[in-house]
């Protein structure tokens, strides 16, 4: 299987309009093309090197659960075939193929949904702590990556250039985005965890926790940007689960473990990734892709 890279996307005759940590985004007439890159984020800083087809990865499983999650949240996807694309699209087949979606052009809410199902992460530095996560108590005497009693819901704000997001409590998201739309984007986020957490148990994978990204169409709330994948979630598999400790994992845990073992602030500039770390990076990627959706990258 030979590799892909796209570190960025230059198409001149589209309009771009963001270029994030991982994606770029390009506005066609009321629609947006989201072309998902081979970059890298970490502590949100984006690496120099990046992890060859982790944009096509990513797109494959959001595609995944977007469909599967069609009877309980609309989604923004039109097309993921280049072929369905507007006529400006057609020169650029080849870098869009596999990694691109043509969506319907969303409002995004200015909160990140973010929900937890198992002690890990900032959680459990918090929970050491307070017994808390997020301001929220959780029941004593859980260890590092246990299961919570029931999974919780905690926004965010999103991060404006190279801040960092910032936990809220419910309340001020409800302040931010009104009772109405507060209260139904934490009921769609549990929900959606909730069936992507009984799915993932089918395929061995435990979904200790993830963000989701809710933007409003004509009104109408609907679920943007990605979902469910190893760079929104944590992923971890279930054959070697032991809480107590942290966990193996098919996200980007393994590559926060090695720089955390660097003299490196978690500012720019990044390290450059050596190699193995690098081909390490994109096999657990590509080991997620499998378990989710059961194919591999050329499938």
């Amino acid at each position: 299987m030979s590799a892909d890279v796209l570190l960025k996307s230059h198409f001149e005759d589209l309009k771009l309009v963001k270029r994030g940590k991982v994606r770029d985004v390009y506005e066609i007439d009321d629609k947006l093309l989201i072309v998902a890159s081979d970059r890298m984020s970490a502590f949100d800083v984006v690496m120099d090197d990046p992890i060859p087809d982790k944009g096509k990865i990513l797109t494959s499983i959001s595609l995944f659960w977007f469909k599967h999650l069609e009877s309980i949240v609309e989604n923004h996807i039109i097309s993921a075939d280049p072929s369905d694309y507007p006529e400006t699209c057609r020169k650029y087949r080849s870098e869009l193929e596999g990694r691109s979606m043509l969506v319907k052009k969303a409002e995004p809410l200015p909160v990140e949904c973010i929900v937890r199902g198992y002690l890990a992460g900032s959680g459990w530095l918090e929970y050491q702590s307070n017994g808390t996560i997020c301001g929220i108590p959780i029941a004593q005497g859980l260890v590092e990556s246990e299961k919570l009693p029931a999974p919780i819901f905690t926004p965010s704000t999103k991060a404006v250039g190279g801040d960092h997001d910032e936990n809220i409590p419910f309340e001020r998201a409800i302040e931010i985005l009104g009772k109405e739309t507060g209260e139904a984007v934490r009921k769609l986020s549990l929900e959606i965890y909730e069936f992507g957490r009984k799915l993932a148990d089918q395929k061995g994978i435990i979904i200790a926790d993830t963000k989701f990204e809710f933007g409003l169409v004509d009104n109408r709330l609907i679920l943007i940007d990605e979902v469910l994948t190893p760079d929104s979630s944590r992923f971890w598999p279930m054959d070697t689960y032991s809480p107590g400790s942290s966990q193996k994992s098919f996200d980007k845990q393994f590559l926060r473990d090695y720089l955390n073992g660097l003299d490196w602030p978690k500012s720019p500039p990044p390290p450059r990734l050596p190699p193995d770390i690098i081909r390490k990076t994109r096999e657990r990627y590509i080991e997620a892709l499998k378990r989710v959706t059961g194919k591999g990258l050329d499938e």
